[in-house]
């Protein structure tokens, strides 16, 4: 095993709560940092599903000031705007996200603009042509946000947030360390809230991202240890969340595991995603009918293959975790067949890309902070259009 011993590890100040009922906790954190003013953000399901937010209104009481509802897949700017617009009237002093990854998202983002009360493009990473990407500093402090996640989603402990720009289809990304959680609650009720469907195929996003980080580069021995655990974890808790949906301790287990994958990725330089996850972005960005699961399903083993000339090594230390043939080939047939029994389609044209449209995705990708992580140095958009048409 290839570890690197000379790394800076950076562990934020998050508390993790998992189990049964650890919501009941929520008025204690609380009051730990502080706060009496608390506004949840939230997708419109949650409020028709009713029982998680009632749990919440009992927890919280006279502290809950607001409910902003109005979240929506890859957290549209507007949406953004709007949250931050309810946040503004209600002035709370602390942001609840009470759902799957555009939800922790788009809270995230309401206490960025919420605080430096600029327009979101000043804000947004900047790619000047031929240059490293620049992120803007974010001076402000921002409201503590804690976390109820009812997907095993990988946005929970980002440094940082992604909206969509509507008019551009491009996403803005915004990165201020200080807008990770105070809190995280993996509370088995919240978890078994989504429907199965929704939770694996989040769990597949985390599962892609923990490959990739895994196989990106010497790891050092904190990352390493998230990463080999969480892969452990998913590779048997996600087809159980299928076969035992009513069980909340598969969910559980896929929620710790996404977790451990978020905070490893979010440690390394590039965030672990590499060309796998940039063009993901585009593809969940520019199609509504695409979730970021089911595209990194069918990029996943392109991707491998796309950086196996230098990543071979790594890969191959990913065989005996998944339980794979020993071998390059041995390890592309056991992801294909481990997300192809779990019903995820394998090719691009599947999911209604036509082939005439990969260049533009192709481009987009070159513009995406996570590329810039990706072992192998992605020359050009044709290199990424060869990817897509081996996908496609």
């Amino acid at each position: 095993m290839s570890i690197t011993l000379d790394f800076r590890f950076i562990s934020p100040a998050s508390r993790v709560f998992v189990g049964r009922d650890v919501l009941a906790q929520l008025p204690r954190e609380v009051g730990r940092l502080g706060v009496g003013r608390v506004m949840v953000v939230c997708a419109p399901s949650v409020v028709r599903q009713q029982t998680l937010l009632k749990r919440i209104e009992s927890l919280l009481g006279s502290a809950l000031v607001a409910v902003f509802d109005g979240v929506q897949k890859e957290s549209p700017l507007p949406a953004v705007e709007a949250g931050v617009e309810l946040a503004r009237r209600a002035q709370p002093d602390a942001i609840l996200a009470v759902g799957g990854g555009s939800t922790v998202v788009t809270a995230r983002a309401i206490t960025i603009l919420l605080a430096e009360r600029r327009p979101a493009h000043e804000l947004a990473t900047q790619y000047p042509p031929g240059q490293p990407p620049v992120s803007p500093r974010l001076e402000w402090p921002k409201l503590p946000n804690l976390v109820v996640p009812t997907t095993p989603n990988t946005a929970v402990n980002r440094g940082g947030a992604a909206v969509l720009d509507p008019e551009t289809r491009h996403r803005l990304e915004f990165f201020d360390p200080k807008t990770r959680p105070a809190a995280v609650f993996l509370d088995a009720e919240a978890l078994l809230s989504a429907p199965p469907a929704v939770s694996v195929r989040a769990a597949v996003a985390a599962f892609t991202g923990a490959v990739n980080a895994f196989t990106s580069r010497p790891l050092n021995p904190f990352a390493l240890a998230d990463l080999r655990t969480a892969l452990e974890l998913l590779k048997d808790t996600i087809p159980a969340v299928l076969e035992r949906p009513d069980e909340a301790e598969p969910r559980l287990g896929a929620a710790c595991a996404a977790l451990l994958s978020n905070r490893a990725a979010d440690a390394l330089a590039g965030g672990g995603g590499g060309v796998v996850s940039a063009l993901v972005h585009q593809i969940q960005s520019r199609y509504d009918h695409i979730d970021q699961g089911t595209a990194s399903a069918v990029l996943l083993v392109p991707g491998l293959r796309f950086n196996r000339p230098v990543t071979l090594q790594a890969q191959l230390r990913l065989v005996p975790i998944l339980g794979a043939e020993p071998s390059a080939d041995g390890l592309d047939r056991w992801v294909d067949g481990f997300l192809g029994r779990l019903g995820f389609p394998r090719r691009l044209r599947e999911l209604g890309i036509s082939e005439g449209e990969l260049p533009a995705l192709a481009e987009a990708a070159m513009h995406d902070f996570f590329l810039q992580g990706n072992p192998r140095r992605v020359k050009g958009p044709a290199e990424l259009v060869d990817l897509l048409k081996a996908a496609w």
